[in-house]
């Protein structure tokens, strides 16, 4: 299948879990799920559940609908990331997939609680599924993954230290362990829970960590590119935040072309490690070259 038409498969499919897992419920605080809803159902590329569902197929998972809410967990973390980053005393954005930020419908008391339920909530779901075949201590290791990736080993240690450095010049090496941490942890943590849930071998691991670590880097690098380069109606957000913000990114340090040729190098580096597959990862391979080349 072709990555365009595997995204919109996966987006249907996480779009209906999501619905169900954050039905408003008849509560005091109703308020609040309507909040944590507005930034889960309102589209996005489904990336991170794209790359998971993509990892079981390759590992041969025959039915991946028991896997899904695990998935749509990880997207409900990205989108309690992704509140938090818009806030006023983070990026101060007022624009999220072209609509306003939760903060601006909800205020910034309700969107920081907001993200809060989801990731709590995400963990709660992780936790609580059961799948035939796979034990609980695989679904123990693939939420601690999820646990790590998310946060002080990696995402919140990117997101402070990205801070810390507003306004500072940075070399590549600091800047690159910035991202490592802020973009590609969750993007490894996806791939890397969906290996550990297909039962991979250590072999399979390593190669899909490979993978998940070039890609996670070139992504980064196409959003760099993008504020600079991007046009504000496609992106779905203001272009030039970073620039605005003080942020020293892979397109100011080196340029655009050269962030590039970087991101391009990435991928490459991110397709060999595929090379333990034939055909059966060509999914992957071009999800791998959509990261650097996508517009939004």
């Amino acid at each position: 299948m072709e990555v365009a038409s595997y995204f919109a498969q996966v987006q249907q499919e996480i779009e209906e879990v999501l619905a169900q897992l954050l039905q408003v419920k008849a509560l005091p605080e109703s308020r609040l799920y309507e909040a944590m809803g507005y930034s889960s159902l309102n589209g996005g590329k489904r990336l991170r559940p794209a790359l998971f569902c993509a990892v079981l197929d390759l590992l041969g998972v025959a039915d991946k609908k028991p896997f899904l809410p695990f998935a749509a967990a990880i997207e409900m973390i990205h989108c309690y990331s992704l509140i938090h980053d818009d806030l006023p005393a983070m990026d101060n954005d007022d624009y999220r997939r072209g609509r306003l930020t939760n903060h601006k419908v909800y205020g910034e008391a309700m969107a920081i609680l907001a993200g809060d339920g989801l990731l709590t909530y995400a963990f709660q779901v992780m936790l609580g599924v059961t799948i035939s075949g796979v034990s609980a201590e695989r679904v123990l290791a693939a939420a601690k993954l999820m646990a790590d990736c998310a946060g002080l080993s990696g995402m919140v240690a990117g997101q402070a230290v990205d801070i810390l450095n507003e306004a500072k010049a940075l070399t590549i090496g600091e800047l690159a362990y910035i991202h490592r941490k802020k973009t590609g942890a969750m993007i490894k943590g996806a791939i890397g829970s969906a290996a550990i849930l297909a039962g991979a071998t250590e072999e399979q691991i390593k190669a899909l960590t490979v993978y998940s670590e070039q890609i996670g880097l070139a992504f980064q690098i196409a959003d760099d590119i993008l504020d600079v380069a991007g046009n504000s109606e496609e992106i779905g957000k203001p272009a030039g935040s970073d620039d605005k913000n003080g942020r020293v990114t892979y397109a100011s340090l080196l340029g655009v072309e050269e962030a590039y040729a970087r991101g391009e190098a990435a991928i490459a580096d991110a397709v060999g490690a595929l090379n333990l597959w034939g055909a059966e990862a060509d999914l992957l391979r071009g999800m791998a070259r959509f990261c650097l080349q996508r517009r939004k």
